[in-house]
């Protein structure tokens, strides 16, 4: 491989790798650890998406080998995690971007859509005339926090519009907020008030940049306060994590659930651990209302009695 550039002029290598479903997200996150600069995830579709690493190029004559000895670590790193799904990865292909370049490349695949039956998500550089049932997102995702096209963000959605169906929850409360997608969504199926949470600043940061361009901003509080500081009661709760850190918080998020209040759970995987989170917040006093799958992925609406 080669590339030529200007000298003093960084480059970037973009490097795009297909990833069936079941590898779409450990493969999204994997790539975001080896590029530590920007990861980008094309829309899903029946099979998979593309999921591409930017990495920056050197401003100097071993720019080549450097990339290619990039595109070798790439490889080598995501062979071993398809081995784990019994899969090998096709080659990835590569770009070389110009720095002014590298971090628009992405737009191209954003796109107004419906995530939900009702709300639609759109980046700022597309327009969209919405119909009257229809709620909208401006949301610029940003290279490292994804499109809001998960299984999981859009089962969350939609137990979050149907628990807000009749206007029950005044108050609701994101864990582990990202984007700040499943907060806004609350506020505009009529929460009066949100919290929103996440322990990692760069996505506080993401989430209030899209509180504020949506007009939420004196609607929703996006913080990276600790769970164990919140001490109110909620009538909705929502986390999209990981089964695992949904059970090291049940506790919690029963006690932030106000009685008579509904839990939304996502990020769990169909089959053990949709079965061990029913369990585990049953003991706690929340009993299941609804439930979602979607390929490998369930989500759960729970009650607390």
């Amino acid at each position: 491989m080669t590339s030529a550039q200007s000298p003093g002029k960084r480059q970037w290598l973009k490097i795009t790798l297909f990833c069936p479903l079941p590898l779409l997200e450990p493969a999204a996150d994997l790539m975001g650890v080896l590029s530590e600069a920007g990861v980008e995830q094309s829309p899903e579709t029946e099979t998979g998406a593309f999921v591409s690493g930017f990495f920056p190029l050197a401003a100097n004559d071993n720019s080549a080998t450097t990339a290619d000895e990039l595109l070798s670590r790439v490889l080598d790193e995501m062979t071993r995690l398809f081995a784990l799904y019994e899969r090998i990865p096709d080659r990835p292909t590569v770009t070389v971007l110009a720095d002014e370049d590298w971090a628009t490349s992405w737009q191209q695949y954003f796109k107004p859509f419906a995530i939900v039956p009702g709300l639609v998500i759109k980046p700022s550089w597309e327009t969209y005339q919405p119909t009257p049932e229809e709620r909208v997102i401006e949301l610029d995702p940003g290279m490292a926090f994804g499109t809001g096209q998960h299984a999981s963000t859009r089962m969350a959605l939609a137990l979050i519009k149907e628990s807000m169906t009749g206007g029950h929850h005044r108050q609701a409360l994101d864990v582990g907020t990202g984007t700040g997608i499943l907060a806004m969504a609350a506020a505009l199926f009529g929460a009066q008030r949100v919290v929103a949470i996440d322990n990692d600043p760069d996505a506080v940061a993401v989430a209030a940049e899209n509180v504020a361009n949506n007009g939420l901003a004196g609607t929703i509080e996006v913080s990276v306060t600790p769970l164990n500081e919140i001490r109110e009661g909620f009538s909705l709760v929502c986390a999209n994590i990981v089964h695992d850190v949904l059970v090291e918080m049940a506790a919690s998020l029963a006690g932030l659930t106000a009685p008579g209040g509904h839990l939304v759970l996502a990020g769990i995987l169909h089959g053990d651990q949709e079965k061990n989170i029913v369990r585990v917040y049953q003991r706690l006093g929340l009993q299941p209302l609804a439930r979602l799958q979607q390929e490998e992925w369930a989500a759960l609406l729970l009650r607390r009695s």
